[in-house]
């Protein structure tokens, strides 16, 4: 299993204004946007990204960072054999990724996701 990218997700409901920061201040580009959450990047680094959160489309919560990784289902089993608090269900998202959610040891809930 490798890890690909690590995303802080920030809660906000202010889009205009990050964008404004992200994008015009620091100069990453808009990647996604999907109303609900939008991903910025770096030009000069694609790994390098921040997305902004408002809710989850699909989960009871927003999670505090992505990790995306090479095999989900690994780190799910992995997670799962551990007695790791899962908190949202390895799930087929519809906008193409296969995701689940985890409890890190300092409660923070960790995005697990792979690009189907």
């Amino acid at each position: 299993m490798s890890v690909d990218r690590v995303v802080p997700n920030i809660e906000s409901d202010k889009f205009a204004e990050n964008h404004e920061f992200y994008q015009g201040v620091l100069g990453f580009e808009l990647a996604m946007d999907m109303d609900w959450i939008v991903t910025y990047v770096s030009p000069a680094n694609p790994t390098a990204q921040v997305s902004v959160i408002s809710k989850d489309a699909s989960a009871p919560v927003h999670p505090d960072m992505s990790v995306g990784v090479d095999d989900v289902d690994a780190v799910h089993a992995e997670a799962a054999r551990r007695g790791l608090e899962i908190v949202h269900p390895l799930t087929d998202e519809p906008w193409g990724v296969r995701r689940f959610f985890v409890r890190d040891p300092n409660g923070l809930v960790v995005n697990v996701v792979s690009h189907r």
